[in-house]
């Protein structure tokens, strides 16, 4: 099982290590990121899947390349199946998250406001008697602040984000446009390969010459939810929760197991992470409608990434 646990290459320059991703900028003002098979939850690093990277660095490629129409991207070229290399931007912060069903499990997800009796939330007045999972009547935004240092997103309305500075209006008004039309797009494709495109977030930031530019990552399963269309129906008519790509399996195994955001994390089954990576690898071919081809030249992966990006080792 091939893994890229890491991608530390000390020849690159000024870099940022995430949890997921590992990052360099480079002096002309264009960003290496690099997608590792890490998976996070509770803060924290909890195991490598093998082919995740990959995954998610492919699947954003084609909904990058799926949506360039709709607004501008930061993607600038794709050296490894692993890697972007984007424009460095000043991110924005606001992240966009649009939400087409009554649906999630945090503490600031709507379904969990409205069961406790909220109907105004992020600025929106939702009507009484829907049901869990419900359509909402049409998709809405539910913004929250972007947490640079740590801490946690707080939900926002379009008038807070305003009237604090956050964004202008001006602003605003842009990238609430392109989330929903970005959004609409995914959904409409999503649903032509017999899936639901649930929620999803953006990320969006500055160029230097002030134009909003999509960033990050788009219509991934890290950053959406997905619900497979066929089971949907029987599943809301009986109030269960709709089959979807279930790859928090390891999320709740950790949480079933231990505090897992104060606790030692007990070693995760060798069949669990297996059964994850073909659940990101279906996620791919079901979404886009293409094989999956992991890339498997190099001695290791790393050594695989660290060839295709020696064009931008220092001279």
């Amino acid at each position: 099982m091939r893994i890229l646990d890491h991608a530390r290459i000390p020849e690159l320059p000024n870099p940022y290590f995430g949890k997921v991703r590992d990052n360099y900028d480079l002096p002309d003002g264009r960003r290496i990121i690099i997608a590792s098979d890490r998976l996070s939850a509770f803060d924290r690093i909890l195991c490598a899947v093998p082919w995740k990277g990959q995954v998610l660095t492919q699947l954003a490629r084609y909904w990058f390349e799926q949506t360039a129409d709709i607004c501008p991207n930061h993607v600038l070229a794709y050296p490894d199946p692993n890697v972007v290399i984007g424009q460095r931007l000043e991110i924005l912060p606001v992240e966009m998250v649009v939400r087409g069903y009554l649906a999630g499990t945090t503490g600031t997800s709507i379904l969990t406001l409205y069961k406790q009796g909220q109907r105004q939330m992020y600025g929106h007045s939702l009507p009484d008697g829907l049901r869990d999972n419900q359509a909402l009547p049409q998709a809405i935004i539910t913004p929250t602040s972007k947490a640079f240092d740590g801490g946690h997103d707080e939900p926002l309305t379009a008038a807070q984000i305003v009237q604090a500075g956050l964004l202008t209006q001006a602003q605003w008004d842009t990238v609430s446009d392109h989330a929903l039309r970005l959004f609409a797009r995914g959904q409409q494709m999503a649903a032509a390969r017999g899936l639901i495109l649930v929620d999803t977030k953006y990320e969006f930031g500055l160029d230097p010459a002030g134009r909003i530019v999509l960033a990050d990552e788009i219509h991934t399963p890290d950053s959406s939810r997905y619900w497979i269309a066929e089971g949907y129906a029987r599943a809301f008519a009986e109030g269960t929760r709709p089959p979807s790509f279930d790859k928090d399996v390891i999320r709740a195994w950790v949480a079933d197991r231990c505090d897992p955001y104060r606790d030692p994390i007990p070693e995760i089954p060798a069949e669990m992470i297996e059964k994850t990576s073909a659940v990101y690898i279906e996620a791919f071919e079901r979404i886009t409608g293409r094989r999956f081809e992991p890339d498997a030249s190099g001695a290791t992966p790393l050594e695989r990434v660290r060839a295709n990006l020696r064009a931008f080792f220092p001279a």
